[in-house]
């Protein structure tokens, strides 16, 4: 089998975190997807990149290198997902049943604490 382009590679790994694909939905002109994705995960386990933001920080005389995560995208699919709705405390939520059921009485006060607050001493 014949080795692939190293800078066909890097490109696509690039592209990747540039325009927030799936690693499946890269470009034909980068080669095939598992080739991109093996080598990104195979340089990573072999610390290459940290190798390569060391020569960048020592290149430009700086102690410490980041990078800005606001600038990736996140995928589409996850601008739709629903969140699922916050549990109300167990008091909470006895009380909404309280008076929702037929045991209220209209002449009951609601919340105690207001009731005694309202007549006071």
């Amino acid at each position: 089998m014949k080795r692939a382009d190293d800078r066909r590679v890097i490109n696509g790994i690039f592209y990747v975190p540039r325009t927030g694909i799936p690693w499946a939905d890269l470009p034909e002109q980068y080669g095939p997807p598992t080739t991109i994705y093996n080598c990104f995960n195979c340089w990573g386990y072999a610390r290459h990149w940290d190798r390569i933001m060391e020569a960048v920080a020592d290149a430009h005389n700086v102690d410490m290198v980041m990078v800005d995560g606001t600038t990736v995208r996140a995928h589409h699919s996850a601008t739709t997902l629903r969140k699922q709705p916050a549990s109300l405390p167990r008091a909470l939520a006895r009380r909404l049943k309280y008076e929702n059921s037929s045991v209220y009485q209209p002449g009951r006060p609601a919340d105690p604490v207001r009731a005694d607050a309202r007549t006071g001493p």
